[in-house]
């Protein structure tokens, strides 16, 4: 079977690179954006950065930002009708997942109205339009969803998220620049770069993984590794590195699936409202134990990307330990909880249990996963 590799046509790396935005926009012929963002970005003038050179070359804009942290199917249904109602040609996301992932519906709704009940979208849904031209700019380094065929929805009405993979939802052109990252506060920051990491690390030791995925993955992992704790301190080298380690991990992961950290953080997510980076990088470390059975031969490759010491010099199961304790500490010490103790509920683990088995990230998981099993996983992070 081929593997399948889907990536922008175009995307700009580097300090400055949101100044390739307008003559893009202009190049090809469109008139009006539609400038989704997320309100604390519109707040603290983040979003501003963008907005100042649409003004300053008056190009014609609106700005959307109906949308909260995790994007539900109202501000996607708010946003088409919004949309529609600018007169807009073509949209510019700028901001982290939700505002990027709120932007992929609504682009794929516009040109394909057949699948105006965004529930509709969920899995790989058969759409025959590419999504409206759309420019993604990242605000936060960890969810590459300017670079990925997947956007993740939540469902408030049945307390659950979902994912929608299509290769029509893909930005045309990413714009991933560090400057616009340097505002993000620590938290946020190492929220999302653990969300990167987990993205390189599942993806490395997912079902699905292909020599050209693998390459992307323990290059990611190596820049995360090398630069989250200095993204926390906002030091520019770290900034750099890890925007440019998230895109990467989005190149692969994006093509060849997640597993069980993925499956299982995005009930939490739903549920308690829990950010996502936060509950990737909590159950990381646990998904690591639970795969090693089956991947643990991997792991050496990933310590090794890590600069585990020594990791070359030990037998297998020492190598697989010394990577996941390289994982807990890089979390600890960018300040992520240890366990689940204070957000997890009892009464939820089976609520919790039904939805990880039934998301679309579960099926790449390199061991299969049993009902007790994932049940027995929440429970011993309570």
């Amino acid at each position: 079977m081929a593997d399948r590799i889907v990536l922008n046509p175009i995307s700009y790396h580097g300090h400055g690179a949101i100044e390739n935005i307008v003559p893009t926009l202009q190049q090809k012929g469109f008139k009006k954006a539609f400038v989704a963002t997320d309100p604390d970005l519109l707040k603290f003038g983040v979003s501003k950065k963008v907005t100042d050179l649409l003004d300053k070359a008056g190009f014609a804009y609106e700005v959307y930002s109906d949308i909260k942290p995790n994007p539900t199917i109202e501000n996607v249904q708010n946003g088409v009708a919004a949309f529609k109602a600018a007169g807009a040609d073509c949209i510019v996301a700028i901001g982290g997942g939700s505002a990027m992932d709120t932007s992929k519906a609504i682009g794929i709704i516009v040109e394909n109205p057949e699948f105006a009940d965004v529930r509709s979208l969920e899995g790989v849904a058969p759409t025959k339009k590419h999504a409206v031209f759309t420019i993604a700019v990242p605000t936060t380094a960890g969810t590459a969803a300017e670079v990925t065929i997947n956007y993740v929805i939540t469902d408030v009405e049945k307390k659950r998220k979902f994912v929608c993979v299509d290769v029509n939802d893909i930005p045309e052109i990413a714009v991933v620049d560090p400057d616009m990252m340097s505002t993000m506060p620590k938290g946020l920051t190492a929220a999302t770069g653990m969300d990167a990491l987990t993205h390189a690390i599942e993806g490395y030791i997912t079902r699905g993984h292909c020599a050209i995925s693998d390459m992307f993955h323990l290059e990611a992992i190596r820049l995360i590794a090398k630069n989250l704790r200095g993204a926390v301190e906002n030091t520019p080298e770290g900034r750099e590195g890890m925007a440019l380690g998230q895109y990467i991990a989005g190149m692969g992961f994006s093509n060849v699936g997640l597993g069980i950290v993925h499956s299982m953080a995005h009930g939490l997510s739903a549920l308690y409202d829990t950010p996502h980076g936060v509950a990737c990088a909590i159950l990381l470390p646990v998904g690591l134990e639970y795969n090693k059975t089956v991947s643990g031969e991997r792991y050496r490759a990933i310590g090794r990307a890590m600069e585990v010491p020594y990791i070359d010099s030990m037998n297998d199961e020492d190598a697989a330990a010394a990577t996941i304790a390289a994982v807990k500490k890089l979390s600890a010490d960018v300040g992520i909880p240890a366990n689940l103790k204070g957000i997890l509920k009892e009464e939820d683990v089976d609520f919790l249990t039904a939805s990880a088995m039934a998301d679309a990230c579960m099926p790449g998981n390199p061991r299969e996963a049993t009902s007790e099993d994932v049940a027995a996983l929440y429970r011993s992070q309570m």
